[in-house]
């Protein structure tokens, strides 16, 4: 299936020259959005996967699915202050500035093979600091998996550490 057929590309979103990835359209269509878990599940049973972990929000849309699809748990990872129990955070840096990521404290722990799900790849500083939190507790990431993985942005430079999979790419803004 070529998944592209289900994303819609918005010219000068949010700013002028930027390219937006839609993949709400994608998430519309049955047949589309369940091909793109199967393949994500797909992928995370092959590396031994037993938790998938989602940075909020897409990260949820996508990441909970796959979780169901194999009877596994899930595990968010949210914006600073919206966890109600201990939790640890990440910095990490955006194009322009910093954001911060956290996970409950207790949610990991070592012998876990977590996959991190998400909707698109761009620079990849989600999934790292993503990675680095589950680390932190103790769990070995097997892999990262996308929807998209739009090249130009060279995620997969950051990422070099880890097995990606992405359903699709995009070169060009």
């Amino acid at each position: 299936m070529n998944l592209k057929d289900y994303i819609t590309t918005i010219p000068d979103f949010p700013k002028k020259g930027i390219m937006f990835r839609d993949i709400t359209t994608l998430l519309q269509n049955g047949e589309a959005f369940s091909y793109a878990v199967k393949e994500i599940a797909k992928f995370a049973k092959e590396k031994g996967a037993n938790v998938i972990v989602g940075p909020e929000a897409r990260g949820f849309m996508i990441g909970c699915p796959v979780a169901t699809e194999l009877n596994i748990g899930f595990v968010p990872v949210r914006k600073p202050g919206k966890l109600p129990r201990a939790s640890i955070s990440e910095e990490y840096s955006l194009e322009y500035g910093t954001n911060t990521l956290s996970i409950h404290a207790d949610t990991l722990k070592k012998g876990d093979k977590v996959l991190i799900v998400d909707d698109l790849l761009a620079t990849g500083g989600t999934a790292l600091a993503g990675a680095h939190l589950c680390e932190r507790l103790g769990a070995e990431v097997v892999g990262c998996a996308f929807v998209v993985d739009l090249k130009d942005l060279n995620g997969r430079k950051l990422l070099k550490d880890y097995d990606i999979l992405a359903l699709t790419e995009y070169e060009g803004a």
